[in-house]
Formats: structure tokens, C-alpha cells, sequence
């Protein structure tokens, strides 16, 4: 039984990738079968050390990327040569998983990463070893959320995809079955 609302991305991995994957790498039981546990976001903003303000803007980005409101990450320790003192907030991150992990994916396969400019696919060479992914974004403008007008500064992101494959290509046919655009 499916709930009243199931994102598209969902939806698709619940009928179909599911099917795909264990017929491509021949599982024998369906707990096997890689899915994506969760997606990480994480914006440094290393220009908040010398104004407060930027780190509130950013994070009131990174709110409106996510859906969630994002953890501030502080300095563990102090480092005179950026003038930066131990506990100060120097970014912020947040974790989705579920319905706003799908969600969220859909809106950066599908509206994100085609406004990049001279967007030539996503590298394969950002996989970590253990099935999960990772990719860095130059500037958050590229999400319809964010308004241009608005914006205090252009800030860049990491977004880490974690999944429950073992091994890279199995963690990389997943991902190209959510069609994630892989160079050919």
C-alpha cells in the first residue's frame, strides 16, 4: 500500500529501479538491492568570520534549497592566519532523507543541474569507494528557490548522495537508473 502522496523519484525506484537493479546485478534477496539512504548538503561561507550577516543569508539559502531549516557548523579550532576564533560559525549543513531526499534530487537532476552553464555531465570519478557520491555546486543561483535579486552573495555547496550499495558500480548504475547525467 502507497501513501496518499509518494514523490515521482519514489514512486520510480519503488516500480521500477528496484527491478532493474536486482536483474542487472542478479540479487538474490530484495535486501540487496541498493537504495539512496540519505543526501547531505553542507555550504562553507568563510566570509562570515568578518561578517555575521552573510551567515544568516546563507543559511536562509541553504532553507530554502533544502526545505529544512540547516544546522550551523562552527570552528573547532582557532586559526590566526584567517582570523578565526574557535566556536565561531563558518557554514552550515543539513541532512535530508526520505520524502524531501527525493524530492530534493528531483529538483537537482531535473531543474538544477541543466541551468549550470557548460554543463558537461556529472563526473564519474566523485565516488568515494563505498557506493556513495559526491559533488560540488559553484553557485547556489542554479536552484529555482533562491530569488537573484535577493541574494547577499554567491556561495557554493557540496552535496554527498549516501548509498547503501557496496561497491561503486553498483552505487553508479543507481544513480544513472535516477537519471543523474553521467557522460555517455
Amino acid at each position: 500500500m502507497s501513501k496518499p502522496y509518494e514523490p515521482r523519484l519514489a514512486a520510480k525506484y519503488r516500480e521500477s529501479i528496484r527491478k532493474t537493479m536486482q536483474d542487472k546485478f542478479g540479487y538474490t534477496n530484495e535486501m540487496q538491492i541498493p537504495a539512496i539512504e540519505k543526501v547531505v548538503l553542507n555550504m562553507g561561507v568563510g566570509e562570515a568570520v568578518g561578517d555575521s550577516k552573510k551567515i544568516k543569508s546563507a543559511i536562509a539559502d541553504m532553507e530554502a534549497i533544502a526545505g529544512q531549516k540547516p544546522i550551523p557548523t562552527i570552528a573547532k579550532k582557532s586559526i590566526a592566519g584567517f582570523k578565526l576564533r574557535e566556536g565561531m560559525t563558518v557554514g552550515c549543513k543539513v541532512t535530508l532523507r526520505g520524502d524531501r531526499m527525493y524530492e530534493f534530487l528531483d529538483r537537482l537532476v531535473n531543474i538544477a543541474l541543466p541551468r549550470v552553464r557548460d554543463f558537461r555531465g556529472l563526473n564519474v570519478k566523485s565516488f568515494d569507494g563505498n557506493g556513495n557520491y559526491a559533488m560540488g555546486i559553484k553557485d547556489q543561483t542554479i536552484f529555482p528557490e533562491i530569488n537573484y535579486d535577493q541574494i547577499e552573495a554567491i556561495w557554493g555547496m557540496d552535496v554527498v548522495v549516501a548509498t547503501t550499495a557496496k561497491t561503486d558500480d553498483e552505487a553508479k548504475a543507481l544513480l544513472a537508473e535516477f537519471d543523474f547525467p553521467f557522460p555517455k
